[in-house]
C-alpha cells in the first residue's frame, strides 16, 4: 500500500472491508458493523475510489474478491494488527491499561462447573477496570480463524488440531453422553444394544467431519446444528439422538426428559483448551486471563474431588 494512500486512508474503511470479506457480503456484515447495506456499499465505494481499483465482485455467482482485493485484504489485516498492537503498547506506556479485550468461548459453558469463566472475568475486570470486554460465542472453527486473524485475542473451547501460529494450553476434559428424549422410542427400552441405537437418526455438529461421526459409531447424520441449544431442541423433539455435555443435560435428566444411551459405548470426553496467537503470550491481558483461568480451573478440580 502506498504511503500517500495510508495517509489519506480512513481506518474505518478498512474495518468495513475486512468485515464484508469475513461475512462474504454486505447483508451478512450488517449486524457486526451496525450499518445498513447502503451505508456499507458507500463505504466500499469510497475505499475503491481512494485505491483506484475494484476490491470485490458481487452478483448471482456470489461474493468474491478480485486478485487485487485478495492482496489488499492481507495488507489490511496486517495493518490493523499493527494498529491494535500500537494502541496496546501506548496504553502500557501511559499506565492506563484500557482498550478492548476480545474473548471467545464455545456455547453452553455457563453450566460447566469445571470452567470458572464468570469468576475469571470478574477478577480480570477488577484488575483492569478500564478494559472493555467483548465476549463472543463462537464455534471451534470460528475461534481458530479469529485468533489467526487477530479478530479474537483469547479463546476457550475444544481445539480441532495443531494450527500454525496458535498456542493451545490444555485445561480439562468435558464429559459428553449420547441422549434421547422421553418422546423417543429408545427412552423406555430396558435392553439396548449398539446396533439398536445406531438404527436411529443422530443430530451432529456442523464442525464434525465424517470421521468424527464414525468414531461415535454412526455412518451419517440426519440433522446438523451449530450450537448445543439447537442440538438439545432437536433431541427433545423425540426424532433424533445426539450428544450433549453432561453438565448441560443434567437439568433435563433430573426431570426425566433425557436419558443417556449405553454410556460405556457412546460416552466420550472433549478436551478443553485456552488458546491465543503465537507471539502474543507476553501481552498483559492475555497473560492475566491465562493465569486466572489456570488458577480457578485448578481450584474447581480440587473442589470436585
Amino acid at each position: 500500500m502506498a504511503v500517500s494512500a495510508i495517509k489519506n486512508m480512513n481506518i474505518r474503511l478498512l474495518h468495513v472491508f475486512v468485515a464484508v470479506v469475513r461475512h462474504q457480503g454486505y447483508a451478512r456484515a450488517q449486524q457486526e458493523l451496525n450499518l445498513t447495506t447502503s451505508a456499507i456499499s458507500n463505504y466500499m465505494s469510497e475505499l475503491e475510489q481512494r485505491l483506484g481499483f475494484v476490491l470485490c465482485q458481487r452478483g448471482r455467482a456470489g461474493f468474491a474478491l478480485t486478485p487485487k482485493g485478495e492482496q489488499f485484504l492481507q495488507q489490511s489485516l496486517h495493518l490493523l494488527r499493527e494498529i491494535d498492537e500500537f494502541e496496546r503498547q501506548a496504553d502500557v506506556l501511559k499506565g492506563d491499561l484500557g482498550g478492548t479485550f476480545r474473548l471467545a468461548v464455545i456455547d453452553s459453558t455457563v453450566t460447566d462447573p469445571a470452567l470458572s469463566l464468570p469468576d475469571a472475568i470478574s477478577k480480570f475486570s477488577e484488575r483492569f477496570p478500564a478494559v472493555h470486554i467483548n465476549l463472543q460465542i463462537r464455534s471451534p472453527h470460528e475461534q481458530v480463524q479469529g485468533i489467526i486473524n487477530n479478530q479474537i485475542d483469547f479463546a476457550i473451547g475444544t481445539f480441532p488440531s495443531s494450527v500454525h501460529n496458535v498456542i493451545a494450553l490444555p485445561m480439562y476434559r468435558e464429559q459428553h453422553w449420547l441422549y434421547c428424549s422421553d418422546m423417543h422410542p429408545l427412552f423406555a427400552e430396558k435392553q439396548l444394544s449398539l446396533a439398536r441405537v445406531t438404527q436411529f437418526g443422530i443430530v451432529s455438529r456442523t464442525y464434525w467431519s465424517a470421521s468424527d461421526l464414525g468414531k461415535r459409531g454412526f455412518k451419517h447424520s440426519t440433522a446438523s446444528v451449530d450450537s448445543m441449544e439447537a442440538q438439545l431442541i432437536l433431541i427433545l423433539s423425540g426424532k433424533y439422538v445426539g450428544y450433549l455435555p453432561e453438565h448441560y443435560a443434567l437439568r433435563w435428566v433430573k426431570e426425566q426428559r433425557l436419558r443417556a444411551l449405553l454410556p460405556t459405548e457412546f460416552g466420550f470426553q472433549a478436551p478443553f483448551f485456552m488458546f491465543f496467537r503465537r507471539g502474543r503470550s507476553k501481552e498483559v491481558f492475555i497473560r492475566a486471563m491465562r493465569d486466572l483461568l489456570k488458577t480457578r480451573t485448578r481450584q474447581k478440580s480440587q473442589t470436585a474431588r
